[in-house]
């Protein structure tokens, strides 16, 4: 049994999603276990062990690559590593893989930090500032841009097949009300979103979880996640 240590956030579903797409279903073949982020669970010593950037989703895997348990954190990693122990949603071509990569590289680097800091400005931020809401939100259109471009000529994000890349995707643009965003702006984005969507693996995915998620609203849970807990040295 693997376990997946999570929270139904973008960087938690996509492990979630990504266990589903390759056959491995929750309850038979893994368990998520809960690490909430707003209560501090994140910075217990034992998820630190196998999290030591205190960030989820970690994953462990009792039979590794060689037979031996290994623990992976860093949502891209574990996608990386579910990909080459299933054999599934990676191209085998290196050019295709490439593809794929580069573009998984480009939601780790790009789309995932830039919308994460849109949404805190626009949601969380104790005061409205109105040059950084300006400047996250301008950077996230242009990335749902550089997505509906690419998507114009292509049936998924990086080739024409479904790929980890796409699965790295999907769960950022999901909240995309909350981005500034109109999907009359992307109509190709938007057809891939919806398409994503219907995909009986991520419906499952996505719910994983997701009934212990609250809004954050009080002032502890915002001193945990965005305070000066976050930055205390461990």
């Amino acid at each position: 049994m693997i376990n997946v240590y999570s929270w139904p956030t973008p960087n938690g579903h996509k492990v979630h999603i990504m266990l589903e797409e390759c056959g491995l279903h929750l309850g038979r073949d893994w368990q998520a276990i809960p690490v909430n982020i707003g209560t501090g669970d994140q910075f217990k010593p034992e998820f630190l062990a196998i999290s030591p950037n205190n960030k989820i989703p970690a994953l462990v895997d009792p039979v590794g690559p060689d037979g031996q348990p290994i623990s992976v954190f860093e949502s891209g990693a574990i996608l990386l590593y579910l990909a080459a122990k299933t054999g599934k949603l990676l191209p085998k071509t290196d050019r295709l893989k490439f593809q794929v990569l580069q573009w998984l590289m480009f939601q780790m680097g790009g789309v995932g930090p830039m919308i994460g800091q849109t949404h805190h400005f626009r949601q969380y931020a104790p005061e409205k500032i109105d040059y950084a809401i300006k400047r996250y939100t301008n950077e996230t259109k242009r990335l749902y841009g550089v997505m509906d471009k690419q998507l114009s000529t292509h049936a998924f994000i990086a080739c024409d097949e479904y790929s980890i890349a796409d699965i790295a995707i999907f769960p950022w643009l999901r909240n995309w009300e909350n981005h500034g965003i109109d999907w009359a702006d992307y109509p190709h984005l938007k057809k891939w979103f919806d398409l994503i969507s219907e995909r009986p693996a991520v419906q499952r995915g996505v719910k994983v979880l997701a009934e212990l998620r609250r809004p954050i609203t009080d002032d502890k849970a915002r001193e945990v996640l965005f305070g000066k807990t976050q930055y205390e040295k461990r």
